[in-house]
């Protein structure tokens, strides 16, 4: 896995959502979806998103936590664009997840975890700092990453 190396600059109002977001993945693994919860942040680190996986649940291919924080903050703000604001996850987002972001033009990443096999923040991709897309945004990774990596191994160690 190749951890591209991204300056650290995590603000109290992302610490701060990273433990929601924690706990929005211990509620997913609860209901045997995979782990994985999100926050939108806006631009004052209020939040007006949240999300979690419901994949298994609703049986939509695009269940995924940051799909679904960044639909409840579109709704909360009445309009797609995203741009100003933080989306704190955690685990690092997926193909497409990372185009979620980049279409909705979340100006900050910040996630827990790296996904040496599905990552696309850094790790087998960097879609979200392509310099041949349109639009790119700030990426924050490995915050908080014991917590979320524990999550993760202790959630697949008991379907094993």
């Amino acid at each position: 896995m190749q951890e591209v190396a991204y300056a650290q600059i995590m603000t109290a109002p992302d610490a701060e959502a990273m433990q929601r977001a924690l706990a929005l993945a211990a509620e997913a693994a609860a209901v045997s979806e995979i782990p994985v919860g999100a926050v939108v942040l806006d631009a004052t680190g209020a939040t007006i998103g949240e999300g979690r996986n419901t994949r298994e649940e609703t049986h939509d291919p695009t269940g995924h936590a940051e799909v679904n924080a960044i639909r409840a903050a579109a709704a909360a703000l009445g309009s797609w664009n995203l741009e100003g604001c933080t989306l704190v996850v955690t685990l690092e987002p997926c193909v497409m997840c990372a185009g979620a972001i980049l279409q909705s033009r979340l100006s900050r990443v910040v996630f827990g975890a790296w996904d040496d096999k599905a990552g696309a923040a850094g790790s087998m991709y960097d879609l979200l700092r392509d310099r041949r897309l349109p639009y790119r945004a700030e990426v924050v990774g490995g915050v908080q990453a014991e917590a979320a990596i524990a999550q993760l191994q202790g959630f697949f160690a008991e379907r094993r």
